[in-house]
């Protein structure tokens, strides 16, 4: 196995040396998914990887040191309980996110809640919602042909349904009005203007990254949409950039329709997503 290690150790010097920070980390998943088993039991392997091993890794790597994501070379990325596909065409969920998701399954809603997730992306939030409300009606919307085609892979067998819509649509399902008890999204909402990594820039949808040049924009259109399907008492969770934390507390203020406004940090302290609650409209 010595030439396994050799090899890992090797790979890491390339991807620290293009600017990777968990270049070993790195390394050691890609050897991990061509080699079936998982990174901690690499050291365990109980034979030799063949040339052809060392060929693809050489070629993964090189990959992942012209900074591809590395989600994209192993094809999924997990999500709070859930394992979920991604690829070229799809947002690929962060940890960041799983603030958020750990906020809504605190919540104390009906079994049989209406839950939305808008700007669905991959389905990260739905799946991982059903997951945990199995009872619930769960609906993911987007408005991208290719992130609802990984989205119908990892929803399917669960009990979240997909919609192709645009959000900022007037009058987008007037069915749902006052029928749902959590709308939760992560939408686009980086600043035009803002220096984002290779893997972003160059491999994450524009479309699910930038959100106009405060990043603002999809947020209102999220905030709008739940001030009108929320039933009294509802719940909003919206993710936003670490810049604007105040702005979207100020928005989702200045609606009038909502009470309960709280700004969250993520795991790492940073401000990362708002809550806030319908008004009874009595």
């Amino acid at each position: 196995m010595t030439s396994l290690r050799h090899a890992i150790d090797s790979a890491a010097a390339l991807l620290a040396e293009a600017g990777i920070d968990s270049a070993r980390w790195d390394a050691e998943q890609l050897a991990a998914h061509l080699t079936g088993t998982e990174r901690g039991l690499l050291a365990l392997l109980d034979h030799a990887p063949g040339a052809e091993f060392f060929a693809q890794y050489h070629d993964i790597v090189a990959a992942r040191s012209r900074r591809v994501p590395l989600q994209h070379l192993l094809g999924t990325v997990s999500f709070g309980p859930v394992e979920l596909h991604v690829g070229p065409g799809v947002f690929i969920p962060r940890p960041e996110t799983e603030a958020m998701l750990e906020w809504a399954t605190a919540q104390p809603l009906p079994q049989r809640a209406v839950i939305i997730d808008l700007c669905t992306g991959s389905g990260a939030l739905a799946v991982a919602l059903a997951r945990h409300r199995p009872a619930a009606r769960i609906i993911g919307v987007d408005d991208s042909a290719a992130a609802l085609e990984y989205a119908r892979r990892n929803t399917k067998g669960s009990n979240v349904e997909l919609i192709r819509a645009d959000i900022s649509t007037p009058g987008l399902r007037p069915d749902l009005d006052r029928r749902v008890d959590l709308v939760i999204a992560n939408p686009p909402y980086v600043p035009d203007n803002a220096s984002v990594e290779p893997e972003v820039a160059q491999h994450d949808p524009q479309h699910a990254v930038f959100g106009g040049p405060d990043g603002m924009a999809v947020i209102a259109h999220v905030v709008r949409l739940a001030g009108r399907w929320l039933r009294p008492g509802g719940l909003l969770a919206v993710e936003h950039d670490d810049t604007t934390s105040g702005l979207t507390v100020e928005f989702i203020s200045t609606t009038g329709r909502f009470e309960n406004i709280k700004a969250h940090k993520d795991l790492a302290g940073r401000p990362r997503f708002v809550t806030a609650g319908m008004r009874d409209a009595s």
